[in-house]
């Protein structure tokens, strides 16, 4: 069950959909003509079921074939507000604005496996095909099912595929259990009594505190979580202060927390409130503590998860197909939380072969397009067989 050859047959149309939607990123909630693109395409294989506007710029594709099982596979369409440097003939359009996580190829990858779905519908069953918006930060996923995603279109189980740099190109990795992180935010406003630098004792110091706190922080992930389990805390910003000679009277520091337990997420959570507060106290300050449980950890399941590798080896070949935990975060997560499922990367090459995600050299690899299609198509007929098969 290698590539498949229709698909293969596919290859230069899929570069020039790639190409296109590369050339005209759009950010979250914003994929109007991705959106537009998507449903003409759909609509020239002969897609009747399309439902567009879901979960804001939303579309949803429905291939059916006589009565039977009902799977959803997912694409992501959202760019990124990042100044292309790819230096390519099809390089973005809109100053600021380019595709550098891939959502490009993603969309691409389930359009190429729409097109051979529809037209051999060597199944029995339906495929939803959820084309997403607003993955980057802003959770497209979650909107998507407030909006009724899989009450409109239920399904048994819901599978998705992310590029994946620093993997051998072509290569598909999953794994079952936790596979992408939490992704939580916090912001700190620390606030004192500001007064002359150089009369410190006349001033209630945020510096001070805020610095004690931020160093407070990496305490809770070296003293209070399991070592066996995986714990980040990162300060990613602080503003406080603009002349040498005055101590503000607020600090305001933030960051992210990662981890994959969402025991310990909780756990941690209320820990960073005790040792704020007492902080804070010592230091004659207020620390006013905001905490936003942005992303859950994705967490594929077992069952979907070994389902997809044996899909995975049989498209590849590869002997090893499995993915080691990532600290970054996925709305896929969402999904994963009300149904069954798997999330599976594929590599877009090694690192010099591929920029990183979210760099402006990132570029998606055209030459696995055939392959994340063909994934996607043989999961569906495996999932979906017909009697005979």
């Amino acid at each position: 069950m290698p590539i498949v050859n229709r698909i293969s047959a596919y290859q230069d149309d899929m570069k020039d959909w790639r190409h296109d939607i590369h050339k005209h990123p759009e950010l979250a909630y914003e994929e109007r003509r991705t959106a537009g693109q998507v449903v003409k395409l759909l609509k020239s294989f002969g897609i009747k079921e399309i439902v567009e506007g879901i979960g804001g710029t939303g579309v949803v594709a429905v291939i059916k074939n006589g009565d039977g099982p009902r799977i959803a596979l997912r694409a992501d369409m959202d760019a990124l507000p990042i100044s292309e440097e790819t230096g390519t003939d099809y390089s973005s359009v809109h100053p600021g604005v380019m595709h550098a996580c891939g959502h490009d190829g993603h969309t691409v990858m389930l359009l190429g496996a729409a097109k051979y779905l529809a037209e051999t519908k060597n199944f029995r069953g339906t495929i939803v095909l959820v084309f997403q918006p607003a993955e980057e930060g802003f959770a497209g996923a979650k909107a998507m099912m407030q909006d009724g995603l899989f009450e409109r279109f239920p399904v048994d189980a819901v599978y998705g595929l992310h590029n994946w740099p620093g993997a051998p190109s072509g290569e598909i990795l999953v794994s079952p259990g936790p596979i992408m992180a939490a992704a939580d935010t916090f912001s700190v406003t620390v606030t004192g009594q500001g007064g002359h630098g150089a009369m410190p004792h006349k001033a209630v110091d945020p510096i001070i505190a805020s610095s004690l706190m931020i160093s407070g922080l990496q305490s809770l992930v070296s003293r209070s979580a399991d070592p066996k389990e995986t714990l980040v805390i990162s300060v990613t910003k602080i503003n406080g202060g603009d002349a040498f000679n005055v101590i503000p009277d607020s600090v305001v520091f933030g960051g992210t927390v990662r981890y994959f337990d969402t025991d310990l997420g909780a756990s941690n959570k209320k820990r960073m409130d005790q040792m704020l507060g007492g902080i804070a106290s010592a230091h004659n300050v207020k620390a006013e503590f905001s905490y936003d449980e942005v992303y859950p950890p994705t967490v594929n399941h077992e069952k979907e998860a070994d389902f997809a590798r044996e899909i995975a080896i049989k498209v590849t070949g590869q002997e090893s197909v499995e993915a080691q935990h990532s600290m970054g975060s996925e709305d896929f997560s969402f999904y994963l939380q009300e149904l069954p499922g798997a999330y599976a990367w594929i590599g877009n090459g090694l690192i010099g072969e591929s920029a990183h995600l979210h760099n402006p050299h990132y570029n998606f690899n055209d030459d696995i397009l055939p392959v994340g299609a063909s994934f996607f198509v043989r999961l569906a007929e495996a999932a979906l067989p017909h009697a005979e098969n």
